[in-house]
């Protein structure tokens, strides 16, 4: 049992150091034992087996880490025509096309949320959206629309995060969620990025169950609150024929 619980602790491990990848291209081992809050020589010796096995490469020169073959291999079989990222793609790219503005496919996991999609917009300012990164629920267009949108119990528990944001008032909060549950949308101005705006719909599967939110995000110069009220309905409707696309295929 001890040499099963210490290999099942190894993997845990190795992902975490995996996972550090989500938000920078590349780190050094110091880097990447500070983030995982283990030791260099533990470190040093996952990173060796990670790089063996491809997932991972080191640049002799700066000695760094950055994601391996192996992952990019893995991911090639991940796409497949029910995946919303890919299902989806189409239709968001004519979304851009249509309005201007960067597009973005959401979808919560656990207490936070994940975008897995984004088509940036052409114009030289623009909002850039990386695909894979994890942002807070509680702040953002899409964040609340997640909220808003998924059932009661999903609702209190990420309300009853023993963790949320001391600056972000509870109850104005909900009270936002009721307003973007009765109107179908929600909107953002400036809530997580200095400059920013956006609104965002829900996509329901055919189950009526929630797929995630198609958000639309761009400079508060251009994406005013006259503006996304104005292109609201667009991303609603937009929202609505990707939720049909999936009753076609299921």
């Amino acid at each position: 049992m001890g040499d099963k619980k210490l290999t099942v602790r190894a993997v845990e491990r190795a992902l975490d150091i995996l996972l550090c990848f989500t938000e920078e291209s590349e780190l050094s081992l110091t880097e990447i034992a500070v983030k995982v809050s283990l030791n260099k020589s533990t470190v040093h010796r996952l990173l060796a087996s990670l790089e063996g096995k491809g997932f991972l490469r080191r640049d002799p020169l700066s000695d760094r880490y950055r994601l391996g073959l192996s992952l990019w291999e893995l991911s090639s079989n991940l796409v497949h025509e029910d995946d919303p990222a890919q299902l989806f793609y189409p239709d968001m790219r004519k979304l851009r096309d249509a309005l201007g503005e960067t597009i973005s496919l959401y979808v919560r996991d656990e207490r936070e949320r994940i975008r897995i999609q984004a088509i940036e917009s052409n114009h030289p300012i623009r909002r850039v959206a990386r695909i894979g990164i994890r942002l807070p629920l509680s702040v953002g267009a899409s964040g609340k629309a997640l909220v808003a949108f998924s059932d009661l119990e999903t609702q209190n528990y990420i309300l009853r995060d023993p963790g949320w944001p001391e600056l972000v008032d509870l109850n104005r909060y909900r009270q936002q969620l009721e307003r973007i549950s009765r109107d179908g949308y929600a909107t953002s101005l400036e809530e997580r990025e200095s400059g920013t705006s956006a609104v965002a719909a829900p996509i329901f599967d055919r189950h009526r169950q929630l797929l995630g939110v198609l958000s639309v995000s761009g400079p508060v110069s251009r994406l005013t609150e006259e503006k996304m009220r104005e292109i609201a309905p667009i991303v609603m409707d937009a929202a609505m024929r990707m939720g049909r696309m999936t009753l076609i295929r299921q």
